[in-house]
């Protein structure tokens, strides 16, 4: 019942739907002992020949009444329980999706976004269970058979009552057991599903790259080992818990063998009557809901007692970038310096970049360059502090960037990414992503800096063209341009193009760059790429070369040295030449 206490917080919370639940609960099953007791005493005035009309009325009458009332109650007490175990739903899912917001890039390397889907879904489900259906088997079972229990020892003999519960620590034995057994099968059995949700997710996005390689038969055959193994796990689940009903069902079996072998002997000694008799076996027929109740509860509490070890684990989770106590709370400007002794990525051994010194002034364009991998994209995520750099500072506008809040420094910062990303949305919504309200000629103007205006207009909705899931009808370069005029919409001190330019043609690239010299004038521009001609304009050129800067310079410093740069330059020339057809 670990998990009871763990949802404390919860309990205490919503106290007054809870105990208001309780209570009518109890109620109820006061109501629940009154059929017993009028059937014996009917009964034993039958036996006594006693029994009048006005009698079978007046016992009729406490029934009905009796029954309507438990209805009602009934309709009450769920309204107030299961209520309250929405909230909680509600309120966990709630409390992960901002955790999820609010976690760094680090947290998202660990883990895989199928099984954060799992604890969404599947884990949530199991723990409002148990604020709902858990909480109602506890506090019903227990009432149900305390009272029950009362009433035999009580009203009818306390002897018998006795003789009847001896199997009852057994029960108790063997339910404790099995819930032991299903709390640690549950936990792998979720595991199984998060692994499933994972590889569905997976394939469903890389559908066109599973086709494309003609993979489809192999996908398939890990689908179903996958979706195996989770069967096998919810089996082995299963065969635990279908331990419960059996052994509750012999426990009660054996509980009225007894009460009628020693009840019978009790009524020809006299002890008790014939229709004290038969309100006994009634009230034990009442117990059987309790003790199966119990059986069902362990069920209930153990599944979710892994889900909120699986949900509380997440949520205790911690990111490494956070607002300092004493962060400014201002958008930053001006020039940026960065110091960089030596960067590793979280549970990474060698360092990505080393010796990282340079100062861009504000206003100016600098451009990044050198092979895949060297460490271009992982310096632009520490400006945007998507990771931190213990051994080195960055600063931005005369600050450290980690003085600034993190919002407002992102606020400075328009970036995009190299794996660009667009919504399930229209062209318009997707490019004002950050400005919902924003009126629609700046839209307009922000595509236009981006070369995509005129594309826009030619496709039969315009602006209100919905894009599909990750933008799939639209191109490689369509998509990056759209990525771009978001970014361009914020007017940010700082635009990051992180290789933004590789899907676009040579024309098209230059007419881009063109635009952002005009429209960004005093405003600073960073741009990594691998086709040089996209930074040849910039003020300060850096070649990485394994983490390392090699090279620095204007274009023209750059060319008159023989080193990396002039020869990719040279290289990427004559390729355009001879695509030409020179």
């Amino acid at each position: 019942m670990k998990v009871f206490l763990q949802l404390s917080w919860f309990f205490k919370q919503e106290r007054k739907a809870y105990i208001s639940g309780t209570l009518i609960l109890l109620f109820v099953a006061l109501l629940q002992l009154v059929p017993p007791k009028v059937i014996g005493i009917v009964v034993d005035e039958i036996n006594r020949g006693s029994f009048q009309a006005t009698d079978l009325l007046k016992w009729i009458g406490a029934l009905v009444g009796a029954g309507l009332l438990m209805y009602v109650l009934r309709y009450y007490w769920r309204i107030m329980i299961f209520g309250s175990s929405v909230k909680l739903a509600r309120q966990i899912r709630n409390q992960l999706y901002e955790h999820f917001t609010n976690m760094s890039q680090s947290f998202y390397q660990r883990k895989r976004i199928g099984d954060l889907m799992a604890h969404a879904t599947n884990d949530l489900s199991a723990i409002q269970q148990t604020a709902g259906s858990g909480v109602l088997t506890l506090v019903d079972s227990l009432a149900t058979g305390g009272f029950v229990i009362v009433a035999m020892a009580a009203t009818i003999s306390w002897k018998l009552t006795l003789i009847c519960l001896i199997p009852m620590p057994l029960m108790a034995i063997l339910t404790s057991w099995y819930g032991t057994l299903l709390h640690q099968r549950f936990h792998k059995a979720q595991e199984a599903f998060s692994s499933l949700n994972d590889k569905t997710q997976e394939s469903i996005s890389g559908i066109k790259v599973i086709k494309t390689f003609g993979q489809e038969k192999e996908d398939i055959e890990d689908f179903r080992e996958l979706s195996d193994d989770v069967v096998q796990k919810n089996i082995s689940v299963a065969k635990v818990d279908s331990l419960f009903d059996p052994t509750i069902s012999l426990i009660v079996g054996i509980s009225f063998f007894l009460s009628i072998a020693f009840g019978a002997r009790y009524v020809l000694m006299e002890e008790i009557s014939i229709g004290e008799l038969i309100s006994f076996t009634t009230y034990l027929g009442l117990l059987i809901w309790p003790m199966l109740a119990f059986g069902w509860l362990f069920n209930i509490v153990e599944r979710g007692r892994a889900s909120y070890d699986r949900v509380s684990q997440l949520l205790s989770e911690r990111t490494e970038i956070i607002d300092r106590e004493d962060a400014v709370d201002f958008i930053p400007s001006g020039d940026i310096e960065f110091k960089i002794d030596e960067f590793i990525y979280p549970e990474e051994k060698e360092p990505i970049l080393q010796n990282i010194q340079f100062r861009m002034k504000q206003g100016e364009t600098l451009g990044i360059v050198g092979k895949t991998g060297a460490g271009k994209t992982s310096l632009l995520k520490l400006l945007i502090r998507e990771f931190y750099a213990e051994k080195g500072t960055i600063v931005f506008g005369g600050k450290k960037i980690d003085d600034y809040r993190i919002k407002r420094l992102r606020e400075a910062i328009g970036y995009v990414p190299q794996d660009h990303f667009l919504f399930s949305a229209t062209i318009k919504e997707n490019i004002a992503f950050a400005m919902p309200t924003i009126e629609v000629g700046k839209v307009h103007q922000a595509a236009s800096i981006a070369s995509l205006h005129e594309d826009i207009l030619e496709f039969t909705d315009g602006y209100e063209t919905v894009v599909g899931e990750r933008g799939v009808s639209l191109s490689g370069g369509q998509k990056q341009r759209i990525s771009i005029a978001r970014a361009l919409l914020m007017d940010p001190e700082v635009l990051i193009l992180d290789d933004s330019l590789s899907a676009v043609d040579a024309k098209t690239e230059e007419s881009i760059l063109t635009a952002l010299k005009e429209e960004r004038d005093g405003k600073t521009t960073i741009i990594t790429a691998h086709r040089l001609s996209a930074i040849q304009h910039a003020n300060l050129i850096l070649v990485l070369d394994d983490g390392k800067i090699v090279e620095r310079g204007t274009h023209e410093q750059l060319m008159g040295q023989d080193g990396w740069y002039k020869e990719m330059y040279l290289r990427q020339q004559l390729e355009e030449l001879v695509e030409q057809g020179g």
